[in-house]
């Protein structure tokens, strides 16, 4: 009796195991990961490391908002953190940084989407068995777990609507970003798309401003120059606003060619203040990295179990594409982004 009771708890303990699922990192078999149990201990997740790779790292905008809602999700989970990248905007250096931390084998990998040439370094790392998301905008010819950020075609769509509206459905337009950036491109489309609505609305010239405040406002001071009748202006990386500005200011037309730009730093909020830009289309970073950085948390610990085996079912048991939504800021309602709750100062 006592040997079929052994042989029967015996069996049970091996059904037990067989069912049981190892986090996205084991199904290479690089590394073997402990099952967090949902009474694991705190020091089990100290021993975990989150690394964000972006490139211009130290870019207001990344700092203000990307960073800082990363490193506080670290702390409120009780997690590392680290944020790695070169220090200009330099992908080649930002793919050879994803490079070198997937031989550290982090916890899980969080990455600004900057150009489609990472695609490589991203499906290296998922190989690798690392989980590993996309934020800001999505590498879709790669093998990421997840996407979240901005729909960059609604951007084009909310900019070209304002600028429309604020022209009175004519004039002249520019428009000026990073070319050839899959979501640049995108919003570019979008805005253009409204303005074939509007056959008054001439478009005169689409720039690389490089994501640099000085070249923005060199091709706005041309533009003026070429085209002194010009309406309105759109920008679309976080330092075209400011440079269409300044070039728009110290040509005294402040308020009469329009502004339209993205993104919601304090030098964006009070430009708008002091109506020079008419219209920021905000993106929701915070959610970006915060969310993404949970994803890979709810990847590595089985948050959710889709099936008895997600990973020999080849399920991802986080949501596959997440769009953050977008904020539209104006003289209207700036006072509400300008209170401490707000973007911190630089």
């Amino acid at each position: 009796m006592q040997l079929i009771q052994t042989r029967f708890l015996l069996g049970i303990l091996l059904t037990a195991l067989a069912g049981c699922e190892l986090p996205p990192r084991d199904q290479t078999g690089v590394t073997q990961l402990a099952l967090q149990t949902s009474d694991e201990s705190e020091e089990a997740r100290t021993n975990e490391e989150y690394v964000m790779v972006t490139t211009a790292v130290g870019m207001p905008m990344y700092v203000n908002h990307d960073q800082a809602a990363f490193k506080r999700w670290g702390k409120q989970m009780g997690v590392k953190t680290s944020i790695l990248g070169p220090a200009d905007w330099d992908v080649p250096a930002q793919i050879n940084t994803i490079e070198e931390v997937i031989g550290t084998r982090p916890t899980g990998l969080l990455i600004n989407g900057t150009d489609p040439a990472i695609a490589q370094a991203i499906d290296k790392a998922v190989a690798a068995g690392i989980p590993t998301v996309v934020y800001d905008s999505d590498i879709p010819n790669s093998r990421r777990h997840a996407f979240l950020g901005t729909n960059w075609y609604e951007i084009g769509r909310m900019q070209g609507e304002e600028v429309a509206r604020l022209i009175g459905g004519k004039g002249k337009v520019a428009y000026m970003g990073i070319l050839g950036l899959n979501n640049m491109e995108d919003g570019f489309r979008g805005m253009l798309d409204v303005f074939k609505r509007y056959p008054n609305i001439e478009v005169v010239g689409k720039f690389d401003d490089k994501a640099n405040v000085e070249t923005a406002a060199r091709i706005t001071a041309d533009l003026l120059a070429a085209h002194p009748d010009i309406a309105g202006i759109c920008g679309f990386d976080s330092n075209s606003g400011p440079g269409i500005a300044l070039a728009v200011k110290e040509a005294g037309k402040a308020g009469k060619v329009k502004i339209t730009t993205v993104d919601w730093e304090p030098e964006h909020l009070r430009l708008v203040k002091e109506g020079v830009i008419q219209m920021l289309a905000g993106q929701k970073r915070e959610l970006f990295t915060w969310y993404g950085a949970q994803f890979l948390y709810d990847m590595v610990h089985r948050t959710n179990k889709l099936s008895g085996n997600d990973t020999m079912a080849g399920i991802s048991n986080v949501p596959n594409t997440v769009n953050t939504g977008l904020l539209r800021i104006t003289k209207e309602n700036v006072n509400q982004f300008l209170t401490p709750s707000g973007p911190p100062t630089p």
